[in-house]
């Protein structure tokens, strides 16, 4: 059981790391609403390319950050139940949640995306639109890599979830500890 403990620590300190790195894009993202709705506003000018730009941050920093959201359990939840349950019934729930719906949701998603990236990467795929932005293939790109994140979290919850209904989950096993940069 520590080698899986090991594996959801790693886990989590990647999803940690990654999580960290492309939240910086939130902060461009909202930058270039403000200067659109400024140029707007002011100068009744717009931009193809710049509104582009505002869902090829959103992708990205969406993909990429829903495993380090998973990892300090700010996802959404319906509750109505759940919150009722003891910690072994909602570790449970979380491991059943994890085993049947999550991890093969990621795996049915990367499966299902890489014919779809595949001929965009061969057409060298650019916006359709006049002005607009290229290499969006690129940006498909970024599909699989975010929801192998957040399958992997989905198995490091299920770990978690595992130890804490075996009772073998301590102190220092759980998402709140402080170990996440150098584990």
């Amino acid at each position: 059981m520590y080698l899986l403990q090991k594996i959801s620590r790693r886990i989590d300190a990647l999803n940690e790391r990654v999580g960290r790195a492309t939240s910086w894009l939130a902060s461009l993202m909202v930058a270039v609403v403000a200067w659109n709705v400024f140029l707007r506003l002011f100068f009744h000018k717009g931009s193809v390319a710049m509104q582009e730009l505002e869902w090829a941050l959103f992708g990205p920093l969406f993909l990429l950050t829903a495993g380090y959201t998973l990892v300090h359990d700010e996802h959404v939840r319906v509750d109505i139940f759940y919150s009722r349950l003891s910690d072994r019934g909602k570790a449970l729930v979380d491991l059943a949640g994890s085993l049947l719906f999550l991890i093969p949701v990621c795996v049915l998603i990367i499966w299902t995306s890489w014919p779809f990236i595949a001929a965009s990467w061969a057409a060298g795929e650019v916006s359709p639109d006049p002005g607009g932005l290229p290499a969006r293939y690129i940006l498909k790109a970024v599909i699989p890599v975010g929801f192998s994140l957040l399958g992997l979290q989905g198995l490091s919850m299920a770990i978690h979830s595992l130890c804490r209904v075996m009772g073998l989950e301590g102190e220092e096993d759980t998402p709140e500890r402080d170990t996440f940069v150098g584990t």
